[in-house]
């Protein structure tokens, strides 16, 4: 996908929270190192990974794409790149009010591991996600 592609479906799917990206910041982050940039028909996931940890930046399916499995495949996709590349953890961010994205995270076995006030706008939480690659443990033997 092109980055006007990807500006293009990010604004179907997000309207003011969080906000769109423009192509502009989708043609930097693909030039940026660490970045995980996956798509499939009517979906993309766009990940970053630095050192052990990675990170879920942005996921978009176009809503006549929703319900068959294209999320769950593009974040097991980036899951699989990131441990492939070491990565032992991914890290997201998801507004506390998006029940559908709560579910999907929640059925893939992420966990939340901390709370952002008013993240995304006046009176919407920014839940932060977690889930571990390498078995129930962080690479300091926590375990959250």
């Amino acid at each position: 996908m092109t980055p006007e592609a990807l500006a293009a479906l990010h604004r179907l799917c997000f309207d003011a929270s969080p906000r769109p990206w423009t192509a502009a910041e989708f043609a930097a982050l693909a030039d940026a190192p660490g970045t995980l940039l996956l798509t499939r028909d009517g979906g993309f996931a766009v990940g970053r990974l630095a050192g052990p940890e990675a990170e879920v930046l942005t996921l978009a399916v176009d809503p006549a794409h929703r319900r068959v499995g294209t999320a769950t495949a593009l974040v097991a996709e980036l899951e699989a790149r990131a441990a492939a590349q070491g990565g032992r953890e991914v890290f997201l961010e998801v507004a506390a009010t998006n029940a559908a994205a709560r579910a999907l995270y929640e059925r893939l076995g992420y966990r939340q591991a901390g709370l952002r006030p008013q993240y995304y706008a006046p009176g919407i939480d920014a839940l932060v996600l977690v889930k571990f690659l390498a078995g129930p443990t962080g690479q300091h033997g926590k375990t959250i």
